[in-house]
């Protein structure tokens, strides 16, 4: 039987989304891996580095960073943490360096090459590559990274189009989901779970961050007449919740939750209004717990939402076209309710946790050593 591929994590960042959680799903299935998962750790968040502890994962903590773009460019071009990162990485023997979002590229990138150790990048994203202050260096990363790892087929084509280079050692490996975690019953509660009013209620579980739009949502609520719940955390916070008093939508802002779902059960529906989200961690969430999706069209959420059938998919990027979407639903909860059921089945069959670790364990097999 081969060893076991040693993997480290490189995560540069404060926030706890769709790429952490992936992280701790790999790192907590060895076995269908076929690799040992440690992090290592640069973050001003000290909740970060207890999520990845407390899901049992061994963190190599830099200590509390700074996260501002004069921190980031003395983290990424200076000698110190890339000689401390390259440390971690002979230390731990890693024959492979997994690099995430855009905070860990050049610095993950120079210690992998530092350490001499090939270096797999996920792209959860593809705004990298095209905004002017992170092209230059998720580019200059990305000449030096040895396999390359898209959650989506839409990630996979932008990258042919825009980085051919690296869409020729770029694997479609889409994330899944734990199917018997996010089941439709989930045996969970929630103290800070606001009583049901009887009201149509919706859901959006997202970083509060702008390219998320979660403004569509609060005015969408609005407009319709329904319950919002918004779990999640992030930079937009308090203009979401001036914009919800404002607009005197029935919003309840619940932060960040380590366990969504009993939020997710809690609502009728889950929304998404991302600006061209890559797939939608939380929406399949949402399906596998039978709760349908309204989403805005765009990025790869019709790969993962069948318009119609496990859910509706929004072309006009609008409140006014959301809430019109949001409105049909509650006129019809026996249709949304199959509609949830058909979710459930799509994630079943192809959003697994099980089929996401065979691919990465595919893609580290290929990388190490024999």
């Amino acid at each position: 039987m081969p060893r076991a591929v040693r993997v480290l994590h490189v995560v540069a960042g404060g926030d706890i989304g769709g790429a952490e959680r992936l992280l701790v799903d790999l790192a907590l299935r060895p076995e269908q891996t076929g690799a040992e998962h440690e992090v290592a750790l640069f973050t001003p968040n000290p909740a970060l580095a207890a999520f990845f502890a407390q899901a049992g994962l061994m963190v190599h903590d830099r200590g509390r960073v700074r996260e501002d773009p004069l921190a980031y460019l003395r983290r990424s071009l200076g000698r110190a943490d890339v000689a401390w990162l390259a440390e971690r990485i002979l230390e731990r023997r890693a024959d492979v360096v997994h690099t995430h979002t855009f905070g860990s590229h050049l610095l993950g990138t120079r210690a992998a090459v530092r350490a001499g150790r090939p270096q797999l990048r996920t792209e959860h994203h593809v705004m990298h590559y095209f905004d002017a202050s992170s092209s230059p260096f998720t580019r200059w990363a990305a000449a030096r990274t040895e396999r390359f790892v898209a959650v989506s087929r839409y990630v996979a084509r932008v990258l042919a189009e825009t980085a051919p280079k690296v869409a020729a050692k770029t694997t479609v490996v889409r994330n899944g989901v734990d199917a018997g975690h996010f089941a439709p019953r989930a045996a969970v509660e929630a103290s800070s779970l606001p009583p049901a009013s009887g009201r149509f209620r919706a859901g959006i579980v997202c970083r509060l961050t702008a390219w998320k739009r979660v403004h569509l949502a609060i005015e969408a609520a609005a407009i319709a007449g329904v319950e919002l719940l918004v779990v999640g955390e992030g930079e937009e916070r308090r203009k979401l919740e001036a914009l919800a008093r404002r607009t005197e939508a029935a919003v309840t802002f619940l932060g960040h939750q380590p366990d969504p779902r009993p939020f997710v059960a809690a609502c009728d529906a889950i929304l998404s209004t991302a600006a061209d989200e890559p797939l939608g961690l939380s929406v399949l969430e949402a399906l596998s717990m039978e709760r349908p999706v309204i989403a805005l069209d765009g990025g790869g959420l019709a790969e993962i939402v069948d318009d119609g059938r496990t859910g509706w998919l929004v072309r006009e990027p609008t409140a006014a076209a959301l809430a019109s979407a949001v409105s049909r639903a509650r006129a019809d909860p026996a249709t949304f309710r199959a509609m949830g059921i058909r979710g459930r089945q799509f994630v079943l069959e192809e959003a697994s946790i099980e089929r996401t670790c065979e691919g990465y364990a595919a893609v580290y097999r290929a990388m190490s050593p024999a």
